[in-house]
């Protein structure tokens, strides 16, 4: 029988067909290394590093990821004197070099930053300095963004990019500068959309935890509550539930009873789990027999933490709705005495310093802080009536919910940028100009 061959997408009218993809007719593919010169950076000695002071900033890798995505590199960690950079005959790279990291995880996390004032670089990055005077560097950082660097990388040791892979780099450029300006600035819009949201988010947090700061410790009391906050011991008022300890290889994609491990405890984004809307495994009905199963109000706690920070991280059980759900591997599963601590505002302990300064002192191991249910039952704290923990619980949700909304919105406005990306910088949408 004869094979045939995989046919390719059709080509539209006034658009060719090119190693990159598809563009239009009048644009041009370019190697990046005919639009500029990539240069690496210099090795800085540890007496250097950390200085605040200087007229050269230096950056990183670290500070790639430190960054995040914003556009430009505004800051640093490390400073250095023109004399130490003489001293070192380290380079200069100007401002709008574009800038790599060659070496480390940063080079699968795609990022490309670009400079806003002359710094320095390590030995593990390297700059791109454009010398193209027809090309707009906005557009030729926006290009690089879009591309995937995952099939050039050398992973012999760690993940690295040499300059002259990068300088073999194509990309594809309109045949004006000021087409090029059009899209770097729809870019650079979108890319403005998400920083004020982020920003937002961020003052929405900080707003929230100062929230928490002052209600969970009484230090600002609701309307309508005025009354001295009484003193429980939590070992009083819990029942611990039956759990299991199975790995990930037993259970399985499908299934009827949802299962909780102490890994989705420490990456929830949220105090609050709700099983309906929080991808979980599932694990075997024969297994999942003799443990309990999981109610709303339920708090569950990972019992082991890398770091102290993690010590008492927990997510309270919400929307169970008739599903089953039972806690696994290195969880705590506490049932509370709901007339002593409503749902609602358990989930909120965590966040409580004289919860989490007791449970960390308690905490051991080498390798790891363990927590344990003696600890949690040992705990003592000045709680306020299940009222005021209801009317605090809801000023915190709401904050809760407006956040969530937010990184919603953000999360949109990411999607609605990468798409824009993929239409304006292959030419498949084109934009009017002066």
């Amino acid at each position: 029988m004869e094979l045939m061959a995989p046919q390719q997408e059709s080509v539209p009218a006034g658009y060719k067909r090119t190693e990159i993809g598809v563009i239009p007719e009048d644009w041009e593919v370019m190697k990046a290394g005919d639009l500029g010169t990539f240069r690496g950076g210099s090795g800085f000695p540890l007496s250097f590093q950390g200085s605040p002071e200087g007229e050269f900033p230096f950056f990183k890798v670290s500070d790639m990821n430190l960054i995040g995505n914003e556009i430009r590199m505004d800051v640093a960690n490390n400073y250095v004197s023109d004399g130490v950079r003489k001293r070192l005959q380290a380079t200069v790279f100007p401002p709008n070099t574009i800038v790599f990291a060659k070496v480390g995880a940063a080079v699968f996390l795609e990022r490309k930053k670009l400079l806003s004032r002359s710094s320095c670089l390590d030995n593990n990055m390297a700059g791109f300095i454009p010398d193209c005077t027809s090309v707009d560097i906005r557009f030729l950082h926006y290009s690089f963004l879009s591309l995937s660097f995952g099939s050039l990388v050398s992973t012999t040791a760690l993940p690295s990019l040499g300059n002259g892979v990068l300088r073999d780099i194509k990309v594809s450029l309109p045949p004006t500068k000021a087409e090029q300006e059009a899209i770097a600035k729809a870019l650079s819009d979108a890319d403005a959309w998400i920083a004020s949201l982020e920003q937002l988010i961020q003052k929405k947090r900080q707003i929230k935890q100062g929230a928490m700061q002052s209600l969970l410790t009484g230090k600002r009391r609701l309307p309508g509550f005025s009354g001295k906050w009484e003193e429980r011991r939590l070992g009083d008022q819990v029942r611990f539930l039956r759990t299991g300890a199975f790995s990930r290889s037993q259970l399985n994609e499908e299934g009827a009873i949802r299962y909780l491990h102490y890994g989705d405890i420490h990456t929830a984004q949220n105090c609050f789990l709700k099983p309906g809307h929080t991808p979980m495994p599932y694990l075997p009905e024969a297994l999942a027999k003799p443990l309990d199963r999981l109610s709303d109000g339920d708090l569950i706690f990972a019992d082991a933490s890398e770091d102290i920070e993690g010590v008492g991280k927990s997510v309270e059980i919400s929307g169970v709705a008739g599903k089953e759900v039972v806690s696994g591997l290195h969880t705590i599963a506490a049932r509370f005495d709901k007339t002593v601590l409503t749902d609602g505002f358990k989930a909120y302990l965590q966040f409580l310093p004289s919860f989490t300064d007791q449970l960390r002192r308690l905490a051991a191991g080498t390798k790891v802080y363990a927590t344990t249910r003696t600890h949690i039952g040992s705990i003592e704290l000045t709680l306020p009536s299940a009222p005021e923990q209801t009317a605090i619980a809801t000023v915190l949700s709401d904050m809760d919910a407006e956040i969530e909304a937010l990184e919603t919105k953000l999360s949109k406005a990411r999607k609605i940028k990468q798409g824009m990306m993929q239409e304006l910088l292959t030419g498949r949408r084109r934009l009017e100009w002066d």
